[in-house]
């Protein structure tokens, strides 16, 4: 179990980018969804002893993080979103270097573990292969591979399906649910169909702030009868927007189809439906824009 209390992080430049945040994420996989700038890079960071925050405290199992950072680092498996490594050696022997890193002495050790996360990540077959001549997708499992060194109970993945093709996504999420039987797996994206797909439990951090807690299905359901659609002409959406709580809108057939929040019939040709989790994340940032930030956020 991990546990953040009130946690606030404040920039050198006023830049309040965490805002009295308290989270408590348990064993399996947790999404943590938001758009671009909503604080959770920082907040993965700051989980992952990159920063310290300016309040608050973090609890994983026994560990106190704030205090113990390096005893954390010791279980815990990482993938930024900007993950680099040294592009001209090969997967095989840049994943050794990073188990030496890891403490991993015993050339015996690190040739089992090197082989058996490999071929976990369907990599075995390119593990001679430079890094450089990656696709994405393979970058990223290769990402995976190198969190996962030292058996981590702690995994963060910060926006990692972000530029894959589908195929490679499949298999990218298939993997995470692989882990994430075991251990803590934090899945921190702005992609609605990951969180969608793979965890039994969310979170929405809007402004630096959650907004929203609990299982996807029980969130969806709790959502039931606010949302509503309409099929317009591009031509009218501005009027729409006038006239209601707009939550979202996408194209079909050359027409746009508009889904509103309204918790009664607002008329006007709108049908209720049966909103899934795109809506209910789309209703919770159109209900925090009728609040005005009370300082700037960062990524």
């Amino acid at each position: 179990m991990l546990e953040l209390k009130n946690v606030t992080h404040v920039y050198s430049n006023g830049t309040r980018a965490l805002n009295n945040v308290s989270l408590a994420v348990p064993k399996g996989m947790f999404g943590l969804l938001g758009p671009n700038g909503a604080g959770k890079s920082t907040l993965m960071r700051t989980v992952a002893t990159l920063q310290t925050p300016t309040e608050g405290s973090i609890v994983c199992g026994d560990i106190d993080v704030l205090k113990n950072p390096e005893k954390l680092r010791e279980t815990l498996g990482y993938l930024p979103q900007d993950f680099g490594v040294y592009p001209r050696v090969s997967a095989y022997d840049m994943l050794d270097h990073m188990a030496v890193l890891k403490g991993v002495a015993s050339s015996a050790e690190r040739k089992d573990t090197v082989e058996t996360l490999l071929a976990q990540t369907n990599l075995w077959d390119v593990r001679k292969k430079a890094i450089a001549g990656f696709s994405g997708g393979m970058r990223q499992r290769f990402g995976i591979a190198q969190a996962l060194i030292g058996n981590p109970q702690l995994i963060i993945v910060d926006e990692p399906t972000a530029g894959l093709d589908p195929e490679e996504r499949n298999r990218f999420l298939n993997l995470l649910a692989e882990i994430g039987e075991n251990v803590v797996v934090i899945l921190s994206t702005h992609i609605v169909e990951d969180v969608a797909d793979l965890c039994p439990k969310m979170a929405v951090i809007v402004q630096g702030e959650i907004k929203l807690e609990g299982a996807p299905k029980d969130l969806i359901k709790k959502a039931r009868g606010t949302v509503w659609a309409k099929t317009i002409e591009r031509a009218d959406l501005a009027a729409a927007k006038d006239k209601h709580e707009v939550i979202s809108t996408r194209l079909f057939a050359g027409q746009t189809i508009v889904h509103i929040l309204s918790d009664t019939d607002p008329g006007d040709g709108f049908e209720k439906v049966d909103g899934g989790l795109e809506d209910v994340y789309f209703s919770t940032l159109a209900q925090s824009r009728r609040t005005v930030p009370s300082a700037s956020v960062a990524a």
